[in-house]
């Protein structure tokens, strides 16, 4: 600030004078820094050029986003929001690049590479889109990309040099946010394979365990009132970068392999009690519902005058900046009589009237569970039998995979973890696997004989498809001379030990 830096001329700065603006930060404070005091980190000192970000309307609009959408009208502490989490993310992503830095000045990390992954960590939510999550199929990197190209033209296209400098947004968006384990490098001007680990802080894909998960759920747990028995502090100061089948990995001590389990276990106890809490799913599907009865109605202001409305509202970036939690309101408070549908559904919502879950099932089968598939079998068995009230519209079916991040894999087998006497030694520890489905049956009329006959008909369409599903393994097993896969698919299987021989 002293010396009269602009935007315009930051992506002219070399590392001389990043590290030189560096020493500078811990003697004094500029006025185009901040300190953010954060209900988890505490207080949080920031680049000026984060700051800059933090200061756009594209990132803004993330204050009106809840963390957990939904969940909110479950845990009434879920009022958090996706921008405090973004910074948050942001400060650890600094914490853990400069601790690298501090431990292995070999592997050449300079401030413009702990800049650049800061940015990838404040960036990473800007496609979020929480209640609205349901109206478009449009990933959310997409949308991060769309939404940090248009934050970097009002940035004067100063963060150009800072990002991880590519040449085409698509691959800036892979590279600086979300990179794919199977990257070519030779398409990467931004950064040296040396530095691949640069690209596990944020969004890890080899194991789950980024700064991007060690701040959600410290400050999910926080908000939620559920113990977090992870410490990230711990991982942070045993991080290392090693060198595995020959690319460069961050990995961990060997004796801090039971605190990364107590991540995992934390992820599933927040997905079993809140990200996936039965009343929490429902809530989100009524939400959905009513999003799509209002869709054509709600009309939203974009660029050069034209009006979009919620689902395409993606497609102009100063549409979509608009797009937050506010719709629900606009639609519960509207007098608009195209809304009425919409408006009904989510006044059910705040009056607890909600739709009501008839069965709840552990997924046993193999096959894949799709409302549609039930909804096609409904009618096909109802359709001579007037007598029944209940439409198929009006059964909803939710499936619920319970696991530890990376499906029916458990992510520690990824992990790698270094020897204390022998610091270019890992080995790898093999835990079991983990992973269950939960079924659950919702029904969008209240009365018992409506709930009976969804669940009557719900349980007489899954036990068809679990005898479908038997025969199935039992041909397979037959071929293979092994019937111990038959014992899985029967009922209340996980209750019991296979049998022996």
């Amino acid at each position: 600030s002293e010396k009269q830096i602009t935007g315009a001329c930051l992506q002219y700065l070399t590392d001389a004078q990043l590290e030189e603006m560096e020493a500078g930060w811990s003697q004094r404070i500029s006025y185009s820094s901040q300190v953010f005091n954060d209900s988890i980190h505490g207080h949080i000192w920031l680049h000026p050029l984060l700051v800059r970000i933090i200061n756009t309307l594209q990132f803004n609009r993330l204050r009106n986003l809840k963390q957990l959408g939904g969940t909110y009208f479950v845990y009434p502490g879920a009022s958090h929001n996706r921008f405090e989490h973004s910074i948050g993310v942001a400060h650890l992503a600094g914490r853990l690049v400069r601790a690298l830095r501090k431990q292995q000045p070999e592997l050449g990390i300079s401030p413009r590479d702990e800049l650049c992954v800061q940015i990838a960590g404040l960036c990473h939510d800007l496609g979020k889109l929480c209640m609205l999550y349901a109206l478009v199929s449009v990933p959310a990197a997409l949308l991060s990309l769309h939404s940090c190209a248009n934050l970097c033209n009002n940035l004067d296209n100063c963060t150009d040099e800072f990002w991880v400098d590519l040449g085409t947004p698509q691959n800036r968006s892979v590279s600086g946010i979300r990179a794919k384990l199977e990257r070519n490098w030779r398409f990467y001007k931004g950064r040296p394979e040396s530095k691949s680990f640069l690209y596990d802080i944020v969004a890890n894909e080899r194991n789950s365990i980024d700064v991007d998960k060690m701040d959600y759920f410290a400050r999910d747990c926080h908000h939620l009132g559920i113990r977090n028995n992870f410490d990230f502090e711990r991982f942070l100061m045993f991080a290392r970068v090693c060198v595995v089948d020959g690319k460069k990995q961050i990995c961990t001590r060997d004796k801090e392999a039971h605190n990364l389990y107590e991540m995992f276990h934390t992820r599933h106890r927040l997905h079993r009690e809140a990200y996936k809490h039965r009343v929490v799913h429902i809530i989100q599907a009524m939400i959905s519902e009513a999003f799509q009865k209002a869709d054509k109605y709600i009309q939203i202001s974009g660029s050069d005058g034209q009006m979009f409305n919620l689902s395409t509202a993606i497609d102009d970036m100063e549409a979509y900046t608009k797009l937050t939690d506010y719709v629900f309101d606009r639609i519960l408070y509207s007098k608009c009589n195209n809304l009425a549908d919409a408006q009904t559904i989510l006044k059910k919502i705040v009056d607890r009237e909600l739709y009501k879950c008839v069965d709840e099932i552990r997924h046993l089968t193999t096959k894949e569970i799709k409302q549609d598939e039930f909804h096609k079998w409904y009618k096909n068995e109802t359709s001579s039998k007037p007598d029944v009230s209940v439409q198929a519209e009006d059964i909803i079916i939710k499936v619920s995979l319970m696991d530890y991040g990376m499906k029916e894999k458990n992510p520690i087998n990824a992990m790698w973890f270094y020897r204390k006497n022998d610091p270019d030694s890992v080995s790898e520890l093999l835990p079991k696997k983990f992973s269950e489905k939960v079924i659950r049956v919702f029904c969008k009329k209240p009365d018992n004989k409506s709930l009976d006959v969804a669940k009557m008909y719900f349980q007489q369409w899954y036990d068809t498809i679990n005898q479908v599903n038997l025969l199935a393994v039992m041909r397979a097993c037959h071929q293979n001379n092994d019937f111990s896969a038959v014992f899985l698919t029967l009922p209340h299987a996980p209750h019991d030990e296979p049998p022996q021989g």
